[in-house]
């Protein structure tokens, strides 16, 4: 259960990745923000 948990997680940060503005700084919202809805749902 855990390896299929942390691959939907990994596919939804490589999602945020590929869906932000090019800039690092687009990159670490997204991250961020998919790592707050990561840990709201624990």
């Amino acid at each position: 259960m855990k390896k299929v948990l942390m691959m939907v997680c990994l596919f939804a940060v490589t999602g945020f990745v590929a869906g932000c503005s090019n800039t690092m700084e687009g990159a670490g919202r997204d991250i961020e923000k998919a790592g707050q809805k990561v840990q709201d749902t624990f």
